[in-house]
């Protein structure tokens, strides 16, 4: 239960997080959002979410009973809801992010968790194909962040980019983040609230050390390769990079975190900071798709990485018994390739239901009434315009 609790803390770094990132103009609404994740996706994963998740049974959590599971459940759903605000932000109106997060948590969140960690047909594909232990994600890398970041992908490309992202020459233009130490600091309690919330996943019997070490070390794997890819690439690290390595880290070594060794947790996360970095440019230069938070890259992209990731590098000292089958979990570098393949079915699968079908709802959502703000609204700053309030009052003057 304290795990539960310390894990909904990750609003806090998210909050502080993704408000540094943007324009000042609109960092209350940033913080609303974020605000809003957490009550609307919650809301939604009370009324029917949780039922469709535990197999139709506990609509408005009647006949649940407490069992110190319900509030992780909870907590690891609204990580996947606050995904959506680093991607869709500065544009969206409160609205129909709110219609968002009602989908999100009640909907396409439960759905796909039932498949892995309901009992579903995706967890079976061990006892009934032969395929590993099934596919197998501990703390969500593809549960709840792929998940996230291919539906925050979606909306993004249904919203469009944000006014002068992609002026007339077709360059992207930066857009600065306005408090550098609002990012920084939202990373550390993010990563303090994600060590609490991955060891409160482990069993009561099983000592949660050798996560807490293997989380760190894939983060700050991902930090180091962000940092070094930087420096290489444009002469000197970038520091909100180095930051969505971090998360980068956390977010891929959430499926394998018991199941892998020290040097691979570092590996993980090395290879996740690239893949942040990367994905972040690919996304804007090649897709150009407006994230103004990285969060399909660190997110989407780290958490499908994170997901295979299992079926290389896990070497059998846990995950005995996990979905009806003996040993521990092995991966491809520990003798079973089998186990391979049921990760990159699994992860691919969640990315192509998440992304599919966001996209096909809200185009036809989007068509009927509009998402977005009008532009003269997203370019005089959402704040005062859809909340009434500025963050920064006396910069107008207030």
């Amino acid at each position: 239960m304290s795990a539960a609790v310390l894990g909904l803390f990750i609003q806090a770094g998210f909050a502080l997080l993704t408000c540094g990132l943007v324009r000042k103009k609109n960092a209350a609404h940033l913080v609303m959002l974020t605000f809003s994740a957490y009550v609307f996706a919650f809301l939604a994963y009370y009324a029917a979410g949780y039922a469709f998740q535990s197999g139709f049974r506990g609509f408005f959590l009647r006949g649940v009973a407490p069992n110190g599971r319900v509030m992780l459940d909870i907590a690891l759903m609204l990580v996947a809801g606050y995904v959506l605000v680093g991607a869709v932000c500065e544009r969206i109106s409160f609205r129909a992010f709110v219609v968002c997060e009602l989908f999100l948590g009640g909907l396409l969140y439960p759905v796909f968790a039932h498949l892995v960690w309901g009992g579903g047909w995706l967890s079976q594909i061990g006892s009934r194909l032969g395929l590993g232990h099934g596919f197998v994600d501990f703390a969500g890398s593809s549960i709840v962040h792929s998940l996230g970041g291919f539906c925050a992908m979606a909306l993004a490309m249904i919203l469009g980019p944000r006014l002068g992202k992609y002026p007339r020459d077709g360059q992207p233009q930066p857009f600065l983040a306005h408090n550098i130490v609002f990012v920084a600091v939202g990373s550390f309690i993010v990563l303090c609230a994600w060590l609490g919330l991955m060891v409160g996943s482990l069993p009561a019997s099983i000592s949660g050390e050798a996560l807490a070490i293997n989380t760190n070390l894939a983060a700050m794997g991902g930090a180091t390769a962000a940092i070094l890819f930087w420096s290489f690439s444009y002469g000197k690290p970038d520091i909100s990079m180095a930051c969505n390595g971090l998360l980068a880290g956390l977010v891929a070594i959430s499926a394998g975190g018991p199941f892998v060794g020290p040097t691979a947790a570092l590996v993980i996360g090395a290879i996740a900071g690239l893949i942040a970095c990367g994905g972040v440019l690919f996304n804007e230069r090649v897709l150009r798709i407006d994230d103004p938070c990285g969060s399909i890259s660190v997110h989407g992209f780290c958490g499908w990485w994170g997901a295979i990731a299992v079926g290389l590098f896990a070497d059998g000292t846990y995950g005995e018994g996990l979905n009806g089958i003996s040993r521990g979990v092995t991966g491809l570098f520990y003798g079973d390739a089998s186990q391979l393949f049921a990760q990159f079915a699994g992860a691919t699968l969640c990315a192509l239901y998440a992304f599919g079908l966001t996209y096909g709802l809200f185009t036809i959502v989007n068509a009927t009434w509009r998402m977005r703000v009008e532009a003269d609204i997203e370019a005089e700053g959402l704040d005062l315009t859809e909340f009434g309030m500025l963050a920064y009052p006396e910069d107008e003057g207030v």
